[in-house]
């Protein structure tokens, strides 16, 4: 299977208490503007920074099953970014370990890169993920 080059995903996370019911939605956005792949999926209960991380996963895998080799995240977690750049640590232990699943994740692109943006340039992957809360589905 070709290797394809850049990918671009929005991703968000979002649960209604903290912890509570939570979904994730990730949506992969062509460069002329044209959504190109969409999920929106129910996570159970869980806190906010899980379901964000949970979602940043769906991204990659789905970028590795497309054999995506320049693969941009963009989130409106700042913590999430900070953390997968090595600028904030890692402290709670299972952020510990969907940090180290992102790492080795990320291992496999020749390029990946997660960037924090305003919550207005994310709205696509936030509508996605409070869907997914909302239909429990």
């Amino acid at each position: 299977m070709k290797k394809l080059s850049k990918s671009i995903f929005y991703v968000d996370g979002a649960s209604r208490g903290n912890p509570g019911p939570a979904g994730v939605g990730v949506a992969q956005i062509s460069e002329t503007g044209e959504i190109e792949f969409e999920l929106s999926r129910y996570i159970g209960e869980t806190t906010n920074n899980v379901a964000e991380y949970l979602a940043l996963i769906y991204a990659l895998q789905h970028a590795a099953i497309r054999r995506y080799d320049d693969v941009h995240v963009r989130t409106d977690s700042q913590l999430m970014a900070r953390q997968f750049d090595g600028q904030y640590k890692v402290k709670n232990p299972e952020l510990i370990r969907l940090h180290g699943l992102v790492q080795h994740l990320a291992e496999g692109f020749q390029s990946c890169q997660v960037e924090h943006v305003p919550r207005e340039q994310n709205k696509e992957a936030d509508r996605l993920a409070g869907l997914a809360v909302t239909r429990r589905v």
